[in-house]
């Protein structure tokens, strides 16, 4: 997943970038976790496993109120009909599964489809990956407002300012946000599996487990953010801007919690299908970030902050989103995933932290190397710094759709896996790679149509429009392995196997990528080009392993684990059951 390009539950990196992009014009002017093997014994009926000759069933756009998201149906046994008015029950009813949910797709059909052509089936999968993808889509675009606007608040205050936002973002990204995003797509393998398993109330357990494992994990990170002012200054940054980063950094922290909220939060809806819940919040509170951002660094006097107000305006929108989305939670969406709390939700942590860790190794890996990148284009001189910084926010826009296909594919094929239809999340894993091959097909055209001209959309420097036109052949390039690597990373996290993908990751980059690049740039003199040629190149290797990881995957073994995986809190969560009944 090529996060560097700002995830929708990101802090983007590339607004680092961006920033110190325009304190430099300023100046010039002046993972594989282990299928619980070992872990625990899974003694379950053998009823639960998978036969198999069989399968079970399983950067605007339109806006928010017109997308129709996709509803849970509840399949339920004839006799309790009447508690449930509006079930689907039939005589095809999974017996063993009393409360079997379903993100309501007329494709699933009880029986399988092991009588539907493969083509017939890509099609179909191609239009449910559409419909998922459209709202994600539009939530990354206006999360990225949320910071953009904090970014556009401060760059008109001063370049000091300017400077200590950009050093402030940039540390909060590699000490903070990657950390608690890589942990959250955690819940990427392990939700929408429960939600179309017969417990869907695991999906509630798994979302409560992974709110203590964040919290545990936010105690360093904000040790970290309260004394960042002096961890900066051993790093010899400069004294007054060290200083302002330490403040926008210890403001910023009142939204860390929440942001970390939002990343779990998210994930509890989308797997239940809920794609457009977060979109609609969105939707409501980036106006309000825009208006906050305003008054409180430009405001009337009595309530103007300057400089702290921006990071005080963030904090406060990332916490807008987080009640809204409980308030939607719980008056809006019925309760059928949600687990009573209970001692169960300090249980069985220990699975999170290692999938988590492969989540932080896959996701942590690439911001930080995009980091190391801007840092070596900071050496190239100002206008490969600000080409740097137009080809990077261009690449950025254009990351959001696939990366968008990516969660998508990452739950839908998780929903499969849980209903054990292992061939249709085959075609849904093939599905989902060609056509993130096909937009950036769109993308690539763009950049090549346009690239004499495209370097004035954010700067009218003729150098800079210049070499803008020379680097955006690679970038072009560069959108087939960055989308591909995007969604075989997300099949990667539906299947559990993010350290898999931490490991492509740190190979791809530190071993093979960023030397390569830097060697290019500064040995070979081929400047800002080398380096991008050493980031396409670390893409082209990701994608390939990632893209014959994927298209090698046994789909019947991988319902397996994911039942194996589901077993044991089944257990726990029908010893429960009985205990409150008795």
């Amino acid at each position: 997943m090529s996060v560097h390009i700002g995830t929708p539950s990101s802090l983007p990196q590339n607004y680092a970038i961006l920033s110190r992009f325009a304190t430099s014009s300023a100046l010039d002017e002046d993972i594989e976790q282990s299928d619980l093997q070992g872990t625990e014994e899974n003694h379950y009926d053998a009823t639960d496993r998978v036969d198999s000759n069989s399968s079970s069933n399983r950067r605007t756009s339109f806006p928010s109120p017109y997308i129709r998201p996709a509803q849970p149906v509840m399949h339920i046994l004839p006799e309790t009909q009447n508690m449930y008015p509006h079930s689907n029950a039939s005589e095809n009813t999974p017996l063993l599964a009393p409360l079997m949910p379903r993100i309501e797709e007329s494709v699933d059909k009880s029986g399988g489809d092991e009588d539907t052509s493969r083509i017939k089936m890509f099609w179909e999968e191609f239009r449910i990956l559409a419909k998922y993808t459209l709202p994600v889509y539009i939530t990354q675009v206006f999360e990225y407002s949320l910071i953009m606007a904090s970014v556009i608040s401060i760059g008109h205050i001063s370049t000091n300012a300017l400077a200590a936002a950009t050093l402030g973002s940039m540390t909060a990204n590699v000490s903070g946000y990657s950390i608690v995003l890589g942990f959250a797509t955690t819940l990427d393998t392990l939700l929408p599996g429960a939600w179309t398993s017969d417990n869907p109330q695991l999906v509630g357990l798994w979302t409560q487990r992974m709110v203590v494992v964040t919290a545990v994990s936010l105690i360093p990170i904000l040790a970290i953010w309260f004394n960042s002012e002096a961890i900066l200054l051993l790093l010899r940054q400069e004294p007054e801007v060290a200083h302002l980063a330490g403040i926008y950094m210890k403001w910023a922290s009142i939204g860390l919690p929440a942001y970390a909220f939002n990343n779990i939060i998210r994930r509890y809806f989308q797997s239940q299908g809920l794609f457009a819940v977060p979109t609609r919040i969105i939707l409501v509170i980036a106006p309000i970030n825009a208006v906050l951002n305003y008054i409180l660094v430009w405001g009337p006097e009595p309530v103007r902050l300057g400089f702290i107000g921006a990071p005080i305006a963030t904090a406060i929108s990332f916490n807008l989103v987080s009640i809204a989305s409980v308030a939607y939670g719980v008056f809006f969406v019925q309760k059928t995933a949600w687990h009573p709390i209970s001692k169960r939700s300090f249980t069985s942590l220990g699975l999170l932290v290692q999938l988590g860790l492969g989540g932080v190794g896959q996701t942590a890996s690439e911001w930080w190397s995009w980091e190391l990148v801007g840092l070596a284009a900071s050496q190239l001189g100002p206008v490969a710094l600000a080409t740097q910084s137009v080809v990077l926010n261009s690449a950025s826009c254009t990351f959001q759709a696939p990366f968008a296909l990516s969660v998508a594919a990452s739950v839908r094929i998780g929903n499969l896996l849980g209903e054990k239809n292992a061939k249709r999340a085959g075609v849904s894993a093939n599905a989902a790679i060609l056509v993130s091959i096909a937009i950036a097909g769109v993308w690539s055209t763009l950049f090549l149509t346009f690239r004499k001209s495209w370097g004035h959309l954010f700067n009218d420097d003729p150098e800079v429009v210049s070499l803008v036109s020379t680097i955006l052949p690679l970038v072009a390039l560069f959108q087939v392995f960055d989308g591909t690597s995007a969604v075989s990373a997300g099949i990667f996290r539906a299947r559990g196997k993010q350290f898999t993908g931490a490991l492509l990751n740190l190979s791809a980059y530190y071993v093979l990528g960023i030397p390569f690049g830097i060697w290019l740039a500064f040995k070979k003199d081929m400047q800002l080009a080398g380096l991008w040629i050493g980031l396409t190149l670390a893409l082209i290797y990701s994608s390939a392993w990632g893209i014959y990881l994927c298209l090698k995957t046994d789909w019947k073994r991988e319902v397996s684990k994911v039942m194996d995986r589901l077993a044991s809190d089944r257990k726990g969560i029908e010893h429960d059951a009985e205990h409150r009944g008795n």
